[in-house]
């Protein structure tokens, strides 16, 4: 089998030496070429070239972001089970996707489960979420968790290792002294239903859980799954005693999704647009994208097909 590996040289638990390491175990099993992106986009580029050039397996090895620029360029002229199958190997800090596809968070240990999937011709075709024309695999947010991942991304810039803290610590930052709290500006439309207005983020889920807080998986929307439509958790309401009674609920119950007044819950959702009054951070699987004041949302069923 021919396959392309992706390598962020960035990512958070893996250098040169190791790299070199996996690439030589995927050596027995596959006819494989290594590449190492040098640019932010630059994974999109080389999964769309590989499915071009017919190779039959592409296999990201990083971060959450590498694994969703892989994907956006191997969905590039749209779905196609039949195509290109992803494997991932988890290099980065928190490696959301590998682990809800119960792949282990060690590099070499999923290396190794890997190769006991393509020895038995395991393969698994999911669906994924659309926002606008960015696909993602396990979660895309607008409000205050898109502003924590462009503040935690500007921390790496500057040095900053990720980890658990640097999230904590960045996301009370932020909820204390920059989001706006005060006023909504977020109104979520659905087709033939009435819009959900007053919202002050909207968390969409993929998949469960949604990240990870350490080794603690984090799931507003635990219903949320491969197999069917976006799932929203969104807040009416960023007053500090709600905020801290979910905030402990999501840590603390992984299996119930947070209720209240101030929470609005949707499930199985072919697709729907949200809009903003005023320009709002957008990320999808972890990775920052600007701000906008409208996107789309839209299901993909049965689009990649993922070796696990």
């Amino acid at each position: 089998m021919r396959a392309l590996l992706v390598a962020n040289p960035s990512a958070t638990t893996t250098d040169e030496r190791r790299r070199d390491v996996l690439v030589r175990a995927l050596a027995s099993e596959l006819e494989i070429e290594a590449v190492t992106t040098e640019y932010r986009g630059h994974a999109i580029e080389l999964a769309y070239k590989a499915r071009a050039e017919g190779v039959e397996l592409v296999i990201a090895l990083g971060g959450d972001g590498t694994v969703n620029e892989v994907v956006n360029g191997l969905l590039a002229d749209g779905p196609d089970p039949g195509g290109p199958a992803l494997a991932v190997v988890p290099g980065g800090g928190t490696n959301v996707f590998a682990r809800t596809l119960g792949l282990a968070n060690d590099p070499f240990e999923a290396v190794g489960q890997l190769l006991a999937a393509l020895r038995e011709r395991r393969r698994r075709v999911i669906g994924l979420g659309r926002a606008d024309d960015r696909y993602f695999t396990f979660c895309a947010g607008l409000g205050i968790d898109a502003e924590l991942m462009r503040r935690v991304e500007q921390r790496r810039a500057e040095g900053h290792r990720p980890s658990a803290w640097l999230y904590v610590r960045e996301g009370l930052r932020q909820f204390f002294f920059a989001t706006d709290r005060r006023h909504p500006s977020i109104t979520l439309e659905r087709p033939g239903r009435p819009p959900v207005q007053g919202l002050f983020l909207t968390v969409v889920a993929n998949t469960a859980p949604a990240t990870y807080l350490g080794p603690r998986p984090i799931s507003p929307c635990p219903d949320a799954s491969y197999d069917t439509g976006l799932d929203v958790f969104g807040m009416t309401s960023l007053r500090i005693m709600p905020v801290a009674w979910h905030a402990a609920h999501l840590l603390l119950d992984r299996r119930r999704p947070p209720r209240g007044r101030s929470v609005v819950l949707l499930h199985d959702e072919p697709e729907f647009t949200v809009s903003s009054e005023r320009p709002i951070a957008l990320q999808v699987d972890g990775e920052a994208l600007g701000e906008f004041t409208r996107v789309r949302f839209v299901s993909v069923p049965r689009s990649l097909s993922v070796i696990v």
